[in-house]
């Protein structure tokens, strides 16, 4: 049996605008739901060869009760070609579907989520448990089945009865 951590309760997202989704999304609504954030860039070459496909598999892959995927943009540099107008027409080109917020700018410099999450760049894939707490972050491109199993685990957690986490 896994010994009990102490992981800390992921920061709630702060952010400016939503695009494919009616409703703002938030970490508190989803709760009892893994949660998987892709943070990205739409000019991180890195961010469009493997962190939005892999998300774009991920939200394939499993169930929207059981795993949410969620995308960050979250932008750090080159302000004034990513506009909203740039992310909705990438995000319509690159056929991504699932809800994608626009991290809110502090003004000086990395956004308000990037701070929070202490992201190192683009792309960054993070990965929270259904009860709220962060538990996976990876800076550049995971492999698939290291991933895939990590969010399995953290399904099967949410599944399992309180207090029994063998995997």
């Amino acid at each position: 049996m896994h010994s009990q951590q102490n992981w800390s309760p992921a920061p709630e997202l702060v952010v400016d605008q939503w695009f494919n989704t009616d409703a703002p999304q938030s970490l508190g609504a989803l709760r009892g739901t893994v949660v998987v954030i892709e943070a990205f860039q739409m000019l991180c070459p890195g961010c469009v060869a493997h962190g939005i496909p892999q998300a774009q598999r991920i939200a394939q892959a499993f169930s929207p009760d059981s795993v949410a995927v969620l995308g960050l943009h979250t932008v750090f540099e080159h302000h004034a070609a990513m506009t909203p107008v740039s992310l909705e027409a990438f995000l319509h080109e690159y056929r991504v579907t699932f809800p994608v917020a626009v991290d809110r700018p502090d003004g000086a410099g990395m956004p308000v989520t990037m701070q929070a999450y202490r992201m190192q760049g683009t792309p960054t894939l993070i990965l929270i448990d259904a009860l709220g707490r962060l538990r996976k972050q990876w800076f550049g491109a995971p492999n698939d089945i290291t991933v895939g199993a990590e969010i399995m685990r953290l399904v099967s957690e949410a599944l399992a009865p309180v207090g029994d986490h063998r995997l």
